[in-house]
């Protein structure tokens, strides 16, 4: 079989055909990022989830990729604002225990619990406007509700302002575009950086019950470790995943359930938990396909693999989520009856598993069953197999969904 890279796909035309392909040379393989970058690509779910809490794999290129240090990666490399952000998505050992330590009591139970209320009150007033489409009329429900739920939910846990609301927004969008040069997604990143700063600044000054507030006063202490660009890059980190992973997560579930009616079915009968979807469409169709990435801290051996010393690794979680040594035969169907259902790593794995997780599914479990019970008919406006992807191989949704809310 040759060794030759895979050279990925970066428009996400066939995420999961693709990550079939690289499966199939190994539980690790060499692929070929944008820019003729090479790294590992890991969809084996055993083998990752080992990686992913192994002391020997980082996320700090400054630290452990040869490349980086070698001065191969340059602002030509159209991913380097994945990668040459400082916040914890990027730190290692104690600087990301660090970082997260400062994030995480925004995300406890008691805080993620206490935002029902406030995404209740979301899903309803959208649903409301939905509601006055005229009969007849396709509505995108990507754009006017799986992307509207997540957004301005991490908008209200971040403090922001309604005047820098739409700038944010856009900078998120540009930040998961595949299609994006070199320069345009520098110049998204600064834009980006200016405009959560402006967030840092409004809120300096106007300090709410916030996560901006509460890192604000953190980062004014007397010797607070924090640096105003780790505050602003992790701010960025914050809205960043915060969204995108659910409005993918929202897209894709729907799209599940208006091509599978008997398991939409046994949903609104109440045959099987709303739980059971969330989970089924995050190992199914896992919202970020591939995430870049981390580094081999020392040469790291495994059952068929070797990966060298300052190599990059990438987390390959729609690959391994199919992993048919967890699934069988079926890993590439959709059923939310499976019984390794929640056997994914969708939200990752380790020290840096997603903070926000539980947010996700609270949201996905409110907007979910709400869309389907106040419109029981509805249906795709196009075939499936028509639905275009985002553009991306990073991001795993679709650039619309297309519906007939109560066609018959």
């Amino acid at each position: 079989m040759s060794q030759d890279p895979i050279v990925l796909d970066t428009t996400g035309t066939d995420i999961q055909g693709e990550s079939a392909r690289i499966r199939a040379r190994g539980p690790v393989a060499l692929v070929e990022l944008p820019g003729g970058v090479p790294a590992w690509s890991v969809t084996d779910q055993a083998v990752l989830k080992s990686l992913l809490a192994d002391s020997r794999v980082s996320k700090d290129p400054r630290q452990h990729w040869s490349a980086f240090l070698n001065g191969e990666i340059t602002e030509a490399w159209p991913l380097l604002p994945w990668i040459a952000v400082e916040n914890m998505f990027t730190a290692y050992g104690a600087d990301h225990r660090r970082l997260r330590k400062l994030v995480s009591p925004a995300f406890t139970h008691r805080r993620t619990t206490a935002m029902r209320e406030r995404i209740e009150g979301i899903v309803a007033e959208l649903l409301t406007n939905l509601a006055a489409v005229p009969a007849g009329e396709v509505v995108d429900l990507r754009k006017l509700y799986a992307y509207p739920v997540p957004i301005q939910t991490i908008s209200g846990l971040l403090g922001v302002p309604e005047h820098l609301d739409a700038a944010i927004h856009k900078c998120v969008d540009g930040f998961f575009d595949g299609s994006f040069t070199a320069e345009q997604s520098m110049a998204n990143f600064l834009e980006m950086y200016e405009r959560v700063g402006e967030l840092v600044t409004y809120r300096r000054e106007h300090p709410g019950d916030d996560i901006t507030s509460a890192m604000i006063a953190e980062r004014d202490e007397d010797g607070s470790p924090l640096t105003d660009k780790e505050l602003v890059e992790t701010l960025m980190l914050v809205v960043n995943a915060g969204h995108e992973t659910t409005v993918n997560l929202l897209d894709q579930a729907i799209v599940a359930l208006l091509t599978h009616p008997e398991q939409r079915a046994d949903l609104l009968a109440g045959r099987v938990p709303w739980s059971d979807l969330i989970e089924e469409t995050l190992r199914y169709q896992a919202p970020v396909a591939h995430l870049p990435l981390r580094y081999a801290v020392e040469d790291i051996d495994g059952d068929g693999f070797h990966i060298p010393k300052g190599e990059a690794i990438l987390a390959s979680y729609a690959g391994a989520s199919r992993d048919p040594k967890i699934h069988g035969d079926t890993a590439d169907a959709f059923d939310i009856h499976r019984s390794t259902k929640d056997q994914h790593v969708a939200f990752g794995h380790g020290a840096h598993h997603c903070l926000g997780a539980p947010l996700a599914r609270l949201e996905a479990a409110t907007a979910l069953p709400a869309l389907f019970e106040r419109f029981p008919n509805l249906r795709l406006a196009t075939d499936a197999t028509e639905l275009t992807p985002l553009g991306s191989f990073i991001s795993n949704g679709h650039t619309a969904l297309p519906v007939y809310l109560d066609a018959e």
